[in-house]
C-alpha cells in the first residue's frame, strides 16, 4: 500500500476523527486543555504506528502539560480506537505537537501590524502635502 493511497487516506481521516473525539469528550485527565484540537494524523502503511499532530490554543505550560497528559493516556486511547475502528492493527499513537496554527496567527499579526504602519505613513505624507 502507498503511502498516500486512497485507502491510507481514508484511514487517517478516520483514526482522526475518532481520536478528536475521544480527546474531547472521553478523556478526563485535568493536564489536558480543553482547547485541544487533533490538526492532522499520519498513519504508516503498515498500520503499526501513527503520528497524531495536536495543536494547543493555551501558553506554553498548558502546551507541555497536554502532551504529558496525552502520552500518559496513549494505552487508553489505543485501546478505545482498537474498539471503534476495525482495523487489522490498531497503530501506537505517538502526539506531535503542531505550531502551524499559532505560527499562522503570528504571521497575520505582523502582516497587520505593516499594512497598518504603511497606511499612518501615507496618511501622514498627505498631512504634509495639504500643508
Amino acid at each position: 500500500m502507498r503511502k498516500n493511497s486512497i485507502k491510507n487516506t481514508r484511514i487517517n481521516g478516520e483514526v482522526r476523527r475518532e481520536l478528536s473525539n475521544l480527546i474531547l469528550n472521553e478523556i478526563k485527565d485535568p493536564r489536558i486543555c480543553p482547547m485541544t484540537s487533533v490538526v492532522e494524523v499520519e498513519v504508516a502503511p503498515d498500520l503499526k504506528t501513527a503520528k497524531a499532530y495536536i495543536s494547543v490554543l493555551g501558553d506554553e505550560q498548558e502546551q507541555k502539560d497536554t502532551l504529558a497528559g496525552l502520552k500518559s493516556a496513549e494505552g487508553y486511547i489505543r485501546r478505545a480506537l482498537a474498539k471503534s475502528i476495525n482495523l487489522r492493527n490498531t497503530p501506537e499513537i505517538r502526539f506531535v505537537m503542531d505550531q502551524s496554527i499559532e505560527y499562522g496567527v503570528n504571521m497575520s499579526k505582523m502582516i497587520d501590524d505593516v499594512n497598518r504602519n504603511s497606511r499612518r505613513e501615507e496618511d501622514d505624507k498627505d498631512d504634509q502635502a495639504g500643508e
